[in-house]
């Protein structure tokens, strides 16, 4: 084993989570249960994965805490912003995600948990009527009462150290501009000149965040911190990013089925993918250019896995389509459909159907948590900028677009790449091929 360069991880880690909604509330009342013993924290792979270590006779299977100091349970605080007002226990119980007896025993604990206003623009989610919200003169302003916000957690809470996590409403769609986009000065000129249109919300978090010294996790689709200025204020203030969008569903089985079909050499004709969603998430995506955002994130995917210039006979030309429909009936309990046409031996036309009946919330949580101490980790042991190995956990992986660099989205490949970054900073070597 060689030197592990990486902090211990001493003292309380800050959670501060943009958005009080299904997602937020399931993972932090999965914690507050786990921690006293109630609960289980399945789908955590910090809490139950275990990676290789070494070879031949020594050659040891151990859990991510055996090999790099991860932050314990016990020692995680937990805030938030969000457009209501309503408490986490209060929002825990509107969610209807959880039962109530999953949630009564840690009633306390949520009940302190109150969101402070959120810094919202209603042009980028039209369906969110709430009133918590903050009165911000200009997008530069917002970033000034958002570092307040986190500087004033950190002292309260008594935290050693602060996770940022965006767990709120996927965002209108914001094209990269390379007016305002490429280059930090531009986009903090834009801040100041309160330029709406080319700076989200979203960014006045992300910038907030890495400017007081917060790993940044963007955890829906929004055109956040995978542009180029963000790498500028990540390398700048040393800290790690990661984004975007949990892979939770449906992108989980793409991501993991289609290297079935590309491994076995088959054809693809098509892969029509529809979804039905009846919580908040589904309310907002309903509009149109929240949609746009999402549906860029879900097509990436099946692009670099499957790809017609390495087989041009399998893979040109087939068709890929992605729906989302927002049912209210269903709430949290999303459903995915997806007709996959494949072309087998002498052309001839095959069909799988993938009907998973999924509870959107219960497969984020544990990604949400994931991330938070992942992205903890790699700040403590000096890694900053975008979080290539966090890939495992989201739909459309941050990649060096700006360099002609493919984002990887193979399952496979990505949970190579995790053990590896773990492996590294547990003082390992980093032993796994990706081919």
């Amino acid at each position: 084993m060689g030197q592990i360069n990486v902090k211990p991880a001493n003292g309380k880690l800050g959670i501060l989570i943009v958005g009080n909604g299904a997602v937020a509330t399931t993972f932090m009342t999965g914690v507050l249960m786990a921690r006293k013993g109630l609960t289980k924290p399945i789908g955590s792979m910090t809490q139950y994965d275990k990676l290789r270590i070494g070879k031949g006779d020594n050659k040891k299977y151990l859990k991510y805490s055996e090999v790099v100091p991860l932050a314990s349970l016990d020692d995680l605080v937990f805030g938030c912003w969000d457009v209501y007002p309503q408490n986490a226990y209060q929002a825990a119980v509107y969610a209807e995600v959880l039962k109530r007896h999953d949630i009564d025993p840690v009633r306390d604990e949520l009940e302190q948990i109150v969101p402070m206003k959120a810094a919202f623009d209603k042009n980028y989610a039209k369906r969110l009527d709430g009133d918590n919200v903050k009165q911000c003169a200009t997008r530069w302003e917002m970033v000034e009462m958002l570092r307040e916000d986190i500087r004033n957690f950190r002292n309260q809470k008594g935290c050693d150290r602060v996770v940022v996590l965006w767990a709120a409403s996927t965002e209108i769609y914001v094209p990269i501009n390379e007016q305002v986009h490429y280059c930090l000065c531009d986009l903090e000129n834009a801040m100041k000149a309160d330029d709406r249109e080319h700076i989200a919300p979203s960014m006045c978090y992300a910038y907030a965040a890495l400017t007081e010294g917060c790993p940044f996790v963007m955890g829906a689709p929004n055109t956040t911190v995978d542009i180029p200025a963000m790498w500028e204020l990540a390398e700048k203030t040393g800290m790690p990013i990661a984004g975007k969008d949990f892979k939770t569903g449906q992108t989980l089985v793409k991501s993991g089925f289609a290297p079935i079909i590309g491994t076995r050499c088959l054809g693809l004709e098509g892969w029509f993918s529809t979804n039905i969603l009846g919580n908040r998430d589904g309310l907002v995506l309903d509009v149109p250019e929240n949609f746009r955002t999402k549906e860029v994130s879900k097509l990436s995917t099946l692009e670099t896995i499957l790809k017609a210039d390495e087989q041009p006979d399998l893979y040109t030309d087939y068709y890929h389509k992605v729906r989302i429909n927002y049912y209210p009936p269903r709430n949290d309990n999303k459903e995915s459909w997806d007709n996959i046409d494949i072309v087998g031996w002498m052309g001839y036309p095959m069909q799988i159907k993938i009907n998973f009946l999924c509870r959107d919330s219960i497969l984020a949580a544990p990604v949400c948590l994931d991330l938070c101490l992942l992205i903890d980790l790699a700040a403590r042991a000096g890694r900053c900028g975008t979080q290539r190995f966090l890939s495992f956990f989201l739909k459309s992986p941050m990649h060096d677009y700006t360099k002609g660099e493919e984002a990887v989205n193979h399952l496979y490949r990505q949970h190579t790449m995790l053990k590896n970054a773990i492996r590294e900073m547990g003082g390992y070597e980093a032993d796994e091929e990706i081919d």
